[in-house]
């Protein structure tokens, strides 16, 4: 009977497992992103098609503790200096985005849907409260958390968060079955809870947590931290507050403590399975019988909404000086609306300032726009790169130099420079316009040019040229480019930077004139260095030196010729050599 209890426990868990397991790598993939992953799965194993959860409300309000946790972990990346600095961004750029896109979205529902007043501002204030999850877990994948255009990003977030509370007594001022004092009630008890909070933050969680590492438990200060990022979200819910702003708030007052790297270690885990069953349990609240019934008016909420707070953040972001490409990457972010706004359509709809049948249509909008946001990132980002400007960057044609330079990265940067210092006849293509004109300012001329088209080649010189450097990081380009040098241009010779070893033993057996692997010489030296940070003698240093790199070529050697793994071309590890006894007296450290 308890085993039979059991598996009814775990199944649930099995199942949601299983369909991120499959759903988001296969999602990744195809280039569509993890979210959208987590969100198909959602609806596959929701109410709406196998129905093997029915009560998706309850997964979505626990798997919140997940954006929870995700703002803990942000709040320990910004020390309160930092975030008294963002100050302008969050109240300025901020404010003048949420006014903008909430009066925007209002009027589109009032003047194009006919809503009321009341109805077209709730249903406008919830659509412009974005999706902290999903653009938090974006920023974070594109690994743009903490340049300024994400700080941006993560300032407007902060400020969206905070209009919570107002837009939460709004509500209650609209609503017919509130009492007159509910609304300044309710902002008063959330003072109160943030001045707690903050007190609490700042006087009391180090210490808290000093005492808790003289108990030298992992385990102890694991719950340690749950107990801290539970605690501030559960007393800003219970202030009518965002759980995510209390657990940012603490994570900001934490985040010059000697003990965040350790919280944020415990944490981690924790927040990434939960964001991704915050995920699911958005895709299982998608009502597929309410997007079947009204498609037409659905589909088109969902358009006007995108379009006229899209056309508002663009606008916003020009204003406040942001160039055309990042005022469109901000709003192909920014189109959605997010998981706050179930929240303030609920508490309208138990006020009765909008009805359960509204309250649908709004919600379903609203997970309809975050399941294709990722989508529209993605066609924001082909668009952005079909349309780069070519401003400053000239095409190769009828270049002459005795060396042809192909790819100008930071691999080629460093192997130009012997050849510039004795001023050597260089002929450089990059095709990315961004590193030629970052190369401009620094006062070196590169071209634009694809190395892997023959006609590009020559006219950038490699039919005249004494030998082509091919220095870019892409394996198969680099091979495609050593056939055409082979074959068109033989005068050359050809000196190739490796990716890795099975890519040197390619090249070598293409018949190159010269290859390196691109980190084979600083681990070399690095290695020397260990050793001579041990005391090692510089002749027993040189000497390990010179046998390692013997090793290495004669085991190369044998992996051209088949002989390590039947002509595979992978590479196994052979035996290190003998480490050496100790260091030698000459040069040894004195005891």
């Amino acid at each position: 009977m308890a085993d039979a209890s059991l598996g009814q426990t775990i199944a649930p868990a099995v199942v949601l497992m299983g369909a991120a397991v499959v759903a988001v790598p296969l999602f990744r993939r195809i280039g569509l992103g993890s979210v959208l992953g987590y969100f198909a799965a959602g609806v596959l194993v929701g109410p709406s098609v196998l129905g093997l959860f029915t009560d998706a409300q309850s997964i979505l309000h626990f798997s919140e503790l997940g954006v929870v946790m995700f703002l803990f972990v942000i709040g320990l990346e910004l020390r309160p200096p930092k975030l008294w600095a963002m100050r302008g961004q969050i109240f300025g750029l901020g404010l003048a985005q949420v006014a903008g896109a909430i009066t925007a979205l209002a009027l589109t529902g009032a003047v194009v849907f006919g809503l009321s007043s009341s109805v077209a501002f709730i249903a406008g204030a919830g659509f412009v409260l974005s999706s902290t999850a999903v653009i938090m877990s974006v920023l974070q994948d594109r690994g743009e958390m903490s340049n300024a255009e994400g700080q941006k990003s993560v300032a407007i977030l902060l400020f969206e968060d905070l209009m919570i509370v107002p837009l939460l007594a709004v509500v209650a001022f609209l609503s017919p079955l509130a009492q007159g004092q509910t609304g300044w009630t309710g902002i008063l008890v959330a003072v109160a809870a943030l001045s707690v909070l903050l007190a609490v933050s700042r006087w009391g969680l180090n210490p808290f947590f000093a005492l808790l590492a003289r108990a030298r438990t992992r385990e102890v200060l694991t719950a340690g931290a749950l107990l801290v990022v539970l605690g501030a979200a559960l007393l800003m819910e219970v202030a009518g507050l965002s759980m995510a702003m209390g657990a940012f708030l603490a994570g900001v007052m934490l985040s010059s403590s000697s003990y965040r790297h350790q919280i944020e270690s415990d944490i981690e885990p924790f927040r990434g399975l939960l964001m991704g069953l915050f995920f699911l349990a958005v895709g299982m609240s998608l009502d597929l019988a309410v997007v079947a019934a009204e498609w037409r008016l659905l589909l088109s909420l969902l358009a006007a909404f995108m379009v006229a707070k899209g056309g508002v953040v663009y606008a916003v972001a020009r204003l406040f000086g942001g160039s055309g490409r990042q005022a469109l990457h901000r709003t192909s972010m920014f189109l959605q609306g997010g998981e706050f706004a179930f929240v303030l359509y609920a508490a309208a709809a138990s006020g009765g300032v909008i009805d359960a049948r509204q309250n649908a249509l709004f919600s379903t909008v609203v997970i309809l726009s975050m399941a294709l946001t990722p989508l529209f990132m993605i066609a924001a980002d082909k668009l952005l790169r079909a349309e780069a400007s070519m401003e400053g960057v000239d095409a190769a044609r009828d270049l002459k130099g005795r060396i042809l330079l192909i790819g100008f990265g930071r691999f080629g940067q460093i192997a130009s420079q012997a050849l510039l210092s004795k001023g050597a006849d260089l002929a450089v293509i990059d095709k990315d316009p961004n590193r030629i004109r970052d190369a401009a300012r620094y006062g070196f001329k590169v071209y634009f040019g694809d190395g892997t088209r023959l006609d590009v080649l020559r006219h950038s010189g490699a039919g005249v040229a004494d030998a082509i450097m091919i220095c870019i990081d892409d394996p198969k380009d680099a091979l495609q480019i050593v056939e055409l040098g082979q074959h068109e241009f033989p005068q050359a010779r050809l000196l190739v930077r490796s990716y890795d070893r099975g890519h040197a033993a390619d090249l070598i057996r293409a018949g190159v004139d010269y290859q390196i692997r691109e980190t084979v010489e600083s681990a070399y030296l690095m290695g020397a260095e260990g050793l001579r940070a041990l005391g090692f003698a510089d002749i027993d240093v040189e000497e390990a030196a010179e046998d390692i790199r013997r090793r290495d070529t004669e085991r190369l050697a044998e992996q051209v010729q088949g002989d390590a793994m039947s002509g595979s071309g992978r590479f196994f590890l052979q035996p290190v050599p003998e480490p050496l006894s100790g260091p030698s007296r000459q040069g040894a450290p004195h005891s």
